[in-house]
């Protein structure tokens, strides 16, 4: 198994809805994960989308992988960008994603300003901006 994916079976937090609360669908996509007991949804504008925490999420492995959608097959969080990259060993990438997960037991799964900042910086790549209160 690569190092990649060893990563991604350690983490899931892309699906279980811990980064994001759906994955957009492309029409066509609707009616496999429909035929697979996917619950899609659909916007007011009628936009589809799969809502997250996905139910094709079997602990952290997915067990629609070979039907998954676009935004999947699409999306790398930041993690798995530095670890492909070179600028993050698999030991360190594993032990972001054990900080993230103590993070949230912690916070009872509550996304608190510190995990937020935390998946921030991490998995979604970017820095949040703090203004004063």
């Amino acid at each position: 198994m690569s190092s990649l994916s060893t990563l991604c079976l350690h983490c899931g937090l892309c699906c279980d809805g811990t980064l994001f609360t759906h994955v957009p669908l492309r029409a066509t996509e609707a009616g496999p994960l429909k035929a697979l007991g996917l619950p899609v949804k659909a916007r007011e504008d009628g936009t589809l989308l799969l809502p997250q925490r996905c139910a094709a999420l079997d602990g952290k492995r997915c067990t629609a992988y070979a039907e998954r959608p676009e935004g999947c097959r699409r999306y790398h969080c930041h993690l798995f960008s530095a670890l492909s990259e070179g600028e993050v060993s698999l030991e360190e990438a594993l032990a972001v994603v054990d900080g993230a997960h103590a993070l949230l037991a912690s916070a009872s799964g509550e996304k608190t300003p510190e995990v937020e900042d935390y998946l921030d910086r991490h998995f979604r790549g970017r820095r949040r901006r703090y203004t004063a209160q």
